[in-house]
């Protein structure tokens, strides 16, 4: 079974950096895409940046755009995301996710916190 495990969330003043980590363990066959939602309290999970295996197509939400960089190392199953020029409202719970055949695998999230 798949496993997903995010890192590197933490606090940082706006205007600072965080880059997070997906590892993925378990059975690990290909996934036809990974990517980053993040939910903040009292609102919905909304998708923040994918990437589809086959092609290496991205997608970044409007608020992250030139900002977050989704990117994957296959050879060590992860998943990243940098995210620079941090704002007050990119304060969230990310988590990442991907599509296997046997269906979507979610990681338990990594808090970040953007202060002003």
């Amino acid at each position: 079974q798949v496993q997903l495990q995010e890192s590197g969330g933490g606090s940082v003043q706006a205007g600072g950096s965080l880059r997070l980590s997906c590892a993925a363990s378990g059975y690990t066959g290909s996934s036809s895409y990974m990517g980053w939602f993040r939910q903040a309290p009292g609102k919905e999970r909304e998708g923040v940046a994918h990437i589809w295996t086959s092609t290496g197509s991205t997608y970044y939400a409007n608020s992250v755009k030139g900002r977050f960089t989704v990117s994957r190392d296959n050879a060590k199953n992860t998943l990243y995301l940098q995210m620079n020029s941090l704002k007050p409202e990119d304060t969230s719970m990310y988590y990442c996710a991907a599509n296997y055949a046997s269906g979507k695998v979610w990681g338990q999230g990594t808090q970040v916190t953007v202060s002003s």
